[in-house]
Protein backbone atom coordinates (compact mmCIF):
# COMPACT_ATOMS: atom_id res chain seq x y z
CA UNK A 1 0.00 0.00 0.00
CA UNK A 2 1.30 3.36 -0.79
CA UNK A 3 1.07 6.10 1.29
CA UNK A 4 0.09 9.57 -0.49
CA UNK A 5 1.85 12.66 0.85
CA UNK A 6 0.12 15.69 1.08
CA UNK A 7 1.85 18.62 0.88
CA UNK A 8 2.49 20.41 3.88
CA UNK A 9 1.20 24.10 4.59
CA UNK A 10 3.42 26.43 6.16
CA UNK A 11 2.04 28.88 8.41
CA UNK A 12 3.19 32.27 8.25
CA UNK A 13 4.44 33.57 10.89
CA UNK A 14 2.19 36.53 12.16
CA UNK A 15 3.08 39.84 13.26
CA UNK A 16 2.48 40.17 17.22
CA UNK A 17 0.88 43.42 18.67
CA UNK A 18 3.44 44.93 20.49
CA UNK A 19 2.23 44.10 24.55
CA UNK A 20 -0.46 46.42 25.73
CA UNK A 21 -2.17 46.76 28.87
CA UNK A 22 -3.99 43.47 28.28
CA UNK A 23 -0.89 41.36 27.75
CA UNK A 24 0.30 43.16 31.32
CA UNK A 25 -1.72 41.19 32.53
CA UNK A 26 -0.25 37.95 32.04
CA UNK A 27 2.79 38.93 33.17
CA UNK A 28 1.49 40.61 36.67
CA UNK A 29 -1.05 39.86 38.59
CA UNK A 30 -0.12 43.56 40.20
CA UNK A 31 -2.54 45.53 38.24
CA UNK A 32 -1.93 48.89 40.76
CA UNK A 33 1.85 49.66 40.14
CA UNK A 34 1.87 50.97 36.72
CA UNK A 35 -0.58 53.54 37.81
CA UNK A 36 1.05 54.06 41.49
CA UNK A 37 4.36 55.39 38.98
CA UNK A 38 2.76 57.35 36.75
CA UNK A 39 0.83 59.36 39.27
CA UNK A 40 4.19 59.53 41.35
CA UNK A 41 6.20 61.17 38.49
CA UNK A 42 3.78 63.41 37.82
CA UNK A 43 3.68 64.34 41.56
CA UNK A 44 7.43 64.64 41.50
CA UNK A 45 7.67 67.31 38.77
CA UNK A 46 4.89 68.83 40.06
CA UNK A 47 6.44 69.15 43.51
CA UNK A 48 9.61 70.27 41.67
CA UNK A 49 7.97 72.85 38.85
CA UNK A 50 6.27 74.49 42.47
CA UNK A 51 9.83 74.69 44.76
CA UNK A 52 11.68 76.64 41.58
CA UNK A 53 8.69 78.54 40.98
CA UNK A 54 8.52 79.73 45.01
CA UNK A 55 12.78 80.46 45.00
CA UNK A 56 12.85 82.41 41.83
CA UNK A 57 9.47 84.22 43.74
CA UNK A 58 11.36 84.63 46.86
CA UNK A 59 14.43 86.06 44.88
CA UNK A 60 12.26 88.40 43.32
CA UNK A 61 11.01 89.63 46.40
CA UNK A 62 14.23 89.48 48.08
CA UNK A 63 15.93 91.60 45.12
CA UNK A 64 13.48 94.44 45.83
CA UNK A 65 14.20 94.87 49.16
CA UNK A 66 16.58 96.70 51.33
CA UNK A 67 20.47 96.49 49.34
CA UNK A 68 22.17 93.89 51.45
CA UNK A 69 25.43 91.77 50.50
CA UNK A 70 23.90 88.40 49.98
CA UNK A 71 20.86 89.48 46.95
CA UNK A 72 20.21 91.88 44.41
CA UNK A 73 18.53 94.36 44.77
CA UNK A 74 16.56 96.19 41.64
CA UNK A 75 17.70 99.98 41.32
CA UNK A 76 16.67 102.95 38.69
CA UNK A 77 18.68 104.64 36.86
CA UNK A 78 17.56 108.26 37.33
CA UNK A 79 19.98 109.95 35.75
CA UNK A 80 23.49 110.21 33.82
CA UNK A 81 25.09 113.42 34.08
CA UNK A 82 28.03 113.79 31.90
CA UNK A 83 31.47 114.66 33.38
CA UNK A 84 33.88 114.49 30.57
CA UNK A 85 33.88 113.37 27.40
CA UNK A 86 34.79 109.62 29.16
CA UNK A 87 32.84 109.79 32.45
CA UNK A 88 29.40 110.49 34.17
CA UNK A 89 27.57 110.64 37.14
CA UNK A 90 24.97 107.95 37.32
CA UNK A 91 21.97 108.77 40.29
CA UNK A 92 20.21 105.54 41.20
CA UNK A 93 17.55 105.28 43.12
CA UNK A 94 16.04 101.61 44.45
CA UNK A 95 12.69 100.64 42.74
CA UNK A 96 10.87 99.84 45.85
CA UNK A 97 11.28 101.44 48.83
CA UNK A 98 13.46 100.06 51.96
CA UNK A 99 15.52 100.80 54.57
CA UNK A 100 18.26 101.59 52.51
CA UNK A 101 18.97 104.90 54.20
CA UNK A 102 20.13 103.38 57.17
CA UNK A 103 21.84 100.87 55.56
CA UNK A 104 23.89 103.77 53.98
CA UNK A 105 24.16 105.83 57.30
CA UNK A 106 26.06 102.67 59.24
CA UNK A 107 28.50 102.49 56.49
CA UNK A 108 29.35 106.04 55.93
CA UNK A 109 29.60 105.84 59.60
CA UNK A 110 32.31 103.20 58.94
CA UNK A 111 34.35 103.66 56.35
CA UNK A 112 34.94 103.23 52.63
CA UNK A 113 32.60 100.98 51.11
CA UNK A 114 31.48 100.03 47.42
CA UNK A 115 28.24 98.17 45.58
CA UNK A 116 28.63 95.64 42.75
CA UNK A 117 26.52 96.44 39.75
CA UNK A 118 25.36 93.12 37.67
CA UNK A 119 25.62 92.54 34.06
CA UNK A 120 22.96 90.64 33.38
CA UNK A 121 23.65 89.30 29.82
CA UNK A 122 27.33 87.73 30.81
CA UNK A 123 26.42 87.45 34.67
CA UNK A 124 29.59 89.23 35.26
CA UNK A 125 29.93 92.32 38.16
CA UNK A 126 31.91 94.65 39.10
CA UNK A 127 32.66 97.18 42.39
CA UNK A 128 31.49 100.95 42.01
CA UNK A 129 32.46 103.08 45.18
CA UNK A 130 29.69 105.51 45.55
CA UNK A 131 30.25 109.30 45.89
CA UNK A 132 29.21 111.03 49.21
CA UNK A 133 26.10 112.96 49.60
CA UNK A 134 26.08 116.54 48.35
CA UNK A 135 23.92 119.75 48.59
CA UNK A 136 20.45 119.50 46.30
CA UNK A 137 21.53 122.81 44.38
CA UNK A 138 24.36 121.11 43.08
CA UNK A 139 22.87 118.30 41.19
CA UNK A 140 20.00 119.97 40.49
CA UNK A 141 22.33 122.36 38.55
CA UNK A 142 23.49 119.52 36.07
CA UNK A 143 20.32 117.60 36.17
CA UNK A 144 20.96 115.18 38.42
CA UNK A 145 18.13 115.62 41.45
CA UNK A 146 18.36 116.20 44.78
CA UNK A 147 21.52 115.53 47.26
CA UNK A 148 20.46 111.67 47.70
CA UNK A 149 20.83 111.33 51.56
CA UNK A 150 17.24 110.80 52.64
CA UNK A 151 15.77 109.55 49.07
CA UNK A 152 17.40 106.36 48.92
CA UNK A 153 19.86 107.41 45.72
CA UNK A 154 23.05 106.33 45.11
CA UNK A 155 25.69 107.95 43.08
CA UNK A 156 28.63 107.02 41.05
CA UNK A 157 31.83 108.31 39.39
CA UNK A 158 31.94 105.99 36.14
CA UNK A 159 34.35 106.05 33.14
CA UNK A 160 33.52 104.43 29.81
CA UNK A 161 36.45 101.92 29.08
CA UNK A 162 36.08 100.51 25.30
CA UNK A 163 37.50 96.98 26.85
CA UNK A 164 34.85 96.80 29.92
CA UNK A 165 31.93 95.15 30.09
CA UNK A 166 30.16 96.60 32.98
CA UNK A 167 31.18 100.22 31.96
CA UNK A 168 29.75 99.90 28.76
CA UNK A 169 27.26 97.91 29.66
CA UNK A 170 26.13 101.12 32.04
CA UNK A 171 26.92 103.68 29.74
CA UNK A 172 24.78 102.56 26.87
CA UNK A 173 21.42 102.00 29.68
CA UNK A 174 19.02 104.93 29.24
CA UNK A 175 16.97 106.84 32.05
CA UNK A 176 14.65 104.58 33.90
CA UNK A 177 16.40 101.63 32.73
CA UNK A 178 16.32 98.70 36.25
CA UNK A 179 20.09 97.68 37.45
CA UNK A 180 20.99 94.98 40.27
CA UNK A 181 23.41 95.81 42.60
CA UNK A 182 24.30 94.02 45.94
CA UNK A 183 26.56 95.32 48.91
CA UNK A 184 27.44 97.18 50.94
CA UNK A 185 31.36 95.78 50.84
CA UNK A 186 33.54 97.55 53.15
CA UNK A 187 36.47 98.23 51.94
CA UNK A 188 38.70 100.07 54.11
CA UNK A 189 37.73 101.02 57.68
CA UNK A 190 39.39 104.39 58.58
CA UNK A 191 41.49 103.54 62.06
CA UNK A 192 40.86 105.56 65.28
CA UNK A 193 43.57 108.14 66.05
CA UNK A 194 44.43 109.45 62.53
CA UNK A 195 46.44 112.79 62.53
CA UNK A 196 46.89 113.04 59.02
CA UNK A 197 46.08 111.13 55.86
CA UNK A 198 47.16 112.10 52.67
CA UNK A 199 45.25 110.44 49.35
CA UNK A 200 46.59 109.94 46.32
CA UNK A 201 44.24 109.63 43.53
CA UNK A 202 44.23 108.19 39.82
CA UNK A 203 41.55 109.23 37.69
CA UNK A 204 37.77 107.75 38.74
CA UNK A 205 40.13 106.59 42.05
CA UNK A 206 38.96 110.37 43.45
CA UNK A 207 35.57 108.27 44.38
CA UNK A 208 37.36 106.64 47.73
CA UNK A 209 38.80 109.88 48.06
CA UNK A 210 35.67 112.10 48.77
CA UNK A 211 33.94 109.32 50.39
CA UNK A 212 37.53 109.53 52.83
CA UNK A 213 37.18 112.90 52.79
CA UNK A 214 33.17 113.22 54.01
CA UNK A 215 33.29 110.11 56.61
CA UNK A 216 36.70 111.25 58.08
CA UNK A 217 35.47 114.99 58.50
CA UNK A 218 31.51 114.44 59.54
CA UNK A 219 32.96 111.66 62.43
CA UNK A 220 35.61 114.22 63.67
CA UNK A 221 34.79 115.29 66.68
CA UNK A 222 37.78 117.35 67.80
CA UNK A 223 36.03 121.09 68.57
CA UNK A 224 40.00 122.63 68.32
CA UNK A 225 40.60 123.17 64.51
CA UNK A 226 44.01 122.64 65.49
CA UNK A 227 43.37 119.38 66.75
CA UNK A 228 41.36 118.07 63.88
CA UNK A 229 42.82 115.28 60.99
CA UNK A 230 44.29 117.01 57.94
CA UNK A 231 44.01 115.20 54.73
CA UNK A 232 45.97 115.97 51.66
CA UNK A 233 44.72 114.91 47.85
CA UNK A 234 46.90 114.19 44.68
CA UNK A 235 44.46 113.67 42.13
CA UNK A 236 45.87 112.76 38.69
CA UNK A 237 44.07 112.55 35.77
CA UNK A 238 44.83 112.33 31.54
CA UNK A 239 43.06 115.09 30.53
CA UNK A 240 42.01 118.77 32.14
CA UNK A 241 38.75 118.09 31.48
CA UNK A 242 38.15 115.28 33.84
CA UNK A 243 39.69 118.48 36.64
CA UNK A 244 38.48 121.16 34.59
CA UNK A 245 38.59 124.68 36.64
CA UNK A 246 40.63 122.80 39.52
CA UNK A 247 43.19 124.84 41.33
CA UNK A 248 45.82 123.20 43.67
CA UNK A 249 46.02 124.90 46.77
CA UNK A 250 49.93 124.22 47.19
CA UNK A 251 51.63 127.56 45.53
CA UNK A 252 54.10 125.31 43.34
CA UNK A 253 54.14 122.18 41.44
CA UNK A 254 56.60 120.29 39.78
CA UNK A 255 56.01 120.48 35.97
CA UNK A 256 57.85 116.43 35.28
CA UNK A 257 58.40 116.40 31.51
CA UNK A 258 61.67 114.31 31.30
CA UNK A 259 61.97 110.44 31.84
CA UNK A 260 58.30 109.50 31.48
CA UNK A 261 57.84 106.52 33.33
CA UNK A 262 55.89 103.87 31.54
CA UNK A 263 52.46 104.55 33.40
CA UNK A 264 52.20 107.92 32.21
CA UNK A 265 52.02 106.59 29.02
CA UNK A 266 49.61 104.56 30.44
CA UNK A 267 47.40 107.62 30.66
CA UNK A 268 49.05 109.88 27.60
CA UNK A 269 46.57 111.04 25.17
CA UNK A 270 48.96 111.89 23.04
CA UNK A 271 48.28 115.14 22.58
CA UNK A 272 50.69 118.03 24.38
CA UNK A 273 48.90 121.32 25.66
CA UNK A 274 50.86 124.65 26.71
CA UNK A 275 50.06 124.23 30.49
CA UNK A 276 50.67 128.66 30.37
CA UNK A 277 47.15 128.64 28.81
CA UNK A 278 45.64 127.57 31.79
CA UNK A 279 47.95 129.05 34.29
CA UNK A 280 47.01 132.71 32.77
CA UNK A 281 43.09 131.87 32.72
CA UNK A 282 41.31 133.35 35.57
CA UNK A 283 39.75 130.64 37.79
CA UNK A 284 36.43 132.43 37.87
CA UNK A 285 36.62 132.22 34.07
CA UNK A 286 36.59 128.72 33.77
CA UNK A 287 33.59 126.36 34.05
CA UNK A 288 34.58 124.28 36.84
CA UNK A 289 33.62 120.19 36.48
CA UNK A 290 31.21 118.34 38.71
CA UNK A 291 33.91 116.69 40.34
CA UNK A 292 35.74 119.66 40.81
CA UNK A 293 32.61 121.56 42.48
CA UNK A 294 32.56 118.22 44.67
CA UNK A 295 35.78 118.79 46.09
CA UNK A 296 35.36 122.47 46.94
CA UNK A 297 31.64 122.34 48.58
CA UNK A 298 33.84 119.76 50.91
CA UNK A 299 36.13 122.27 51.34
CA UNK A 300 33.73 124.76 52.03
CA UNK A 301 31.80 122.34 54.19
CA UNK A 302 35.13 121.60 56.50
CA UNK A 303 37.47 124.47 56.47
CA UNK A 304 40.75 124.15 57.10
CA UNK A 305 41.03 120.25 57.40
CA UNK A 306 40.86 119.32 53.43
CA UNK A 307 43.96 120.85 50.85
CA UNK A 308 43.85 119.51 46.94
CA UNK A 309 46.66 119.44 44.22
CA UNK A 310 45.80 118.33 40.66
CA UNK A 311 48.03 116.86 38.46
CA UNK A 312 47.12 116.84 34.26
CA UNK A 313 49.03 114.39 32.21
CA UNK A 314 48.47 116.07 29.26
CA UNK A 315 50.12 118.77 30.62
CA UNK A 316 53.13 117.39 31.74
CA UNK A 317 52.22 118.04 35.56
CA UNK A 318 53.02 114.49 37.16
CA UNK A 319 52.89 113.42 40.91
CA UNK A 320 56.84 113.00 41.96
CA UNK A 321 58.40 112.74 44.79
CA UNK A 322 58.03 116.40 45.61
CA UNK A 323 54.42 116.58 45.98
CA UNK A 324 54.47 113.74 48.29
CA UNK A 325 57.34 114.66 50.61
CA UNK A 326 55.41 118.46 50.67
CA UNK A 327 52.84 116.93 52.91
CA UNK A 328 54.75 114.58 54.57
CA UNK A 329 57.23 116.06 55.69
CA UNK A 330 57.95 116.68 59.63
CA UNK A 331 56.27 119.42 61.25
CA UNK A 332 58.24 122.72 61.36
CA UNK A 333 59.58 121.54 57.89
CA UNK A 334 56.84 122.71 56.12
CA UNK A 335 54.99 125.87 57.04
CA UNK A 336 51.36 124.80 55.97
CA UNK A 337 51.48 121.91 57.91
CA UNK A 338 53.06 123.01 61.36
CA UNK A 339 51.21 121.72 64.14
CA UNK A 340 53.16 122.73 67.16
CA UNK A 341 50.26 121.18 69.80
CA UNK A 342 49.10 118.67 68.47
CA UNK A 343 49.73 115.52 70.10
CA UNK A 344 51.64 112.82 68.12
CA UNK A 345 48.74 110.64 65.95
CA UNK A 346 48.88 108.16 63.26
CA UNK A 347 49.89 108.89 59.73
CA UNK A 348 48.27 107.69 56.69
CA UNK A 349 48.81 107.02 52.53
CA UNK A 350 45.88 105.32 51.01
CA UNK A 351 46.20 105.46 47.04
CA UNK A 352 43.60 104.36 44.64
CA UNK A 353 43.16 103.88 40.83
CA UNK A 354 43.63 101.88 38.25
CA UNK A 355 46.09 98.91 38.79
CA UNK A 356 49.33 100.27 36.97
CA UNK A 357 48.83 103.53 38.77
CA UNK A 358 48.89 101.85 42.43
CA UNK A 359 51.35 99.79 41.02
CA UNK A 360 53.74 102.77 40.49
CA UNK A 361 52.74 104.79 42.97
CA UNK A 362 52.94 101.36 45.90
CA UNK A 363 53.84 98.43 44.59
CA UNK A 364 51.36 95.76 43.12
CA UNK A 365 48.19 94.02 45.26
CA UNK A 366 48.71 90.39 45.13
CA UNK A 367 46.22 87.31 45.13
CA UNK A 368 46.95 84.37 47.96
CA UNK A 369 44.09 81.48 48.64
CA UNK A 370 42.12 83.60 46.21
CA UNK A 371 41.80 86.65 48.28
CA UNK A 372 43.44 89.90 46.89
CA UNK A 373 45.80 91.10 49.81
CA UNK A 374 48.03 94.08 50.03
CA UNK A 375 51.71 92.57 48.93
CA UNK A 376 55.00 94.35 50.04
CA UNK A 377 55.15 98.08 49.65
CA UNK A 378 57.25 98.98 46.49
CA UNK A 379 57.00 102.01 43.82
CA UNK A 380 57.84 105.87 44.48
CA UNK A 381 56.71 105.65 48.11
CA UNK A 382 59.08 103.12 49.04
CA UNK A 383 62.17 104.95 47.70
CA UNK A 384 61.18 108.10 50.41
CA UNK A 385 61.55 105.47 52.90
CA UNK A 386 58.43 107.40 55.24
CA UNK A 387 59.08 105.59 58.23
CA UNK A 388 56.09 107.10 60.53
CA UNK A 389 52.82 106.55 57.70
CA UNK A 390 51.40 103.34 56.98
CA UNK A 391 50.26 103.04 53.32
CA UNK A 392 47.31 101.23 52.36
CA UNK A 393 46.28 100.30 49.02
CA UNK A 394 42.09 100.21 48.05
Amino acid sequence: MSLILQPVKRLRPSLLPFPGPHCRRYASTNTSRPKQRIWLRGTIVTAVAVAIGGYVRYQQDSSSATLNPYTFTQYELVSKTPVSSTSSIFTLRPVKPGDNDAVYKENWQRGLWSVQFKQPQLQIGRDYTPLPPVEDNLMEEHGGGGKGEGDGALRFLIRKDPHGEVSGYLHNLPPGAKLDIRGPRLDYIIPAGVDEILFIAGGTGIAPALQAAYTLFRNNKRADSQMRTKMHILWANRRREDCLGGASDTSSLPSTTSSMPWWKRLFSSGKDKDPSVLEHTPQNAIEKSLMVQYLEGLKAHYPDTLTVDYFVDEEGLLIGTDSILNFTKPDGENGTRERKDSPRGRKLILVSGPDGFISYMAGPKMWSGGKEIQGPLQGLIRQLNLKDWSVWKL
